[in-house]
């Protein structure tokens, strides 16, 4: 089973996804290099496909959860990107585009994608309950 480093980046409420053009929307992320941690692989992922830097002033990314596809390990980092930076599409992704988490059933994406967001949003609504 490969390693993939996936990035849930909000910004407003919404979520970012991007495509390389076939039709299918997808999460930033991709493989864990050999002798590469999550962390490292999220953060050179986004950059690659997003010219964002996730370190520094940008912000940073936290670690979530593991999500287990069938061929994929999933180690989800969720990034909440500053108002002032704009993904554009870098390397092997044509578009980039921000949509409502409500909205992911919606959209022509993989199923690691619509499950791993709507467990996300499904955890921060029940955090959001508890606290209150």
């Amino acid at each position: 089973m490969k390693n993939r480093a996936t990035i849930l980046c909000s910004k407003d409420g919404r979520i970012l996804l991007v495509t390389r053009g076939r039709g299918r929307w997808t999460l930033p992320g991709g493989t864990i290099k050999r002798n590469e941690l999550a962390l490292q692989a999220a953060q050179r992922e986004m950059y690659e496909e997003t010219t964002i830097f996730t370190s520094g002033s940008a912000g940073s990314m936290s670690y979530l959860f593991v999500f287990g596809g069938l061929n994929k390990l999933h180690h989800v980092f969720v990034f909440d990107l500053p108002a002032c930076a704009v993904p554009r599409p870098a390397n092997e992704i044509v578009r980039c585009c921000w949509i409502q988490p409500s909205r992911i059933a919606a959209v022509t994406t993989s199923v690691p994608t619509r499950e791993i967001v709507n467990l996300f949003y499904t955890q921060l609504r029940k955090r959001r309950v508890t606290t209150v």
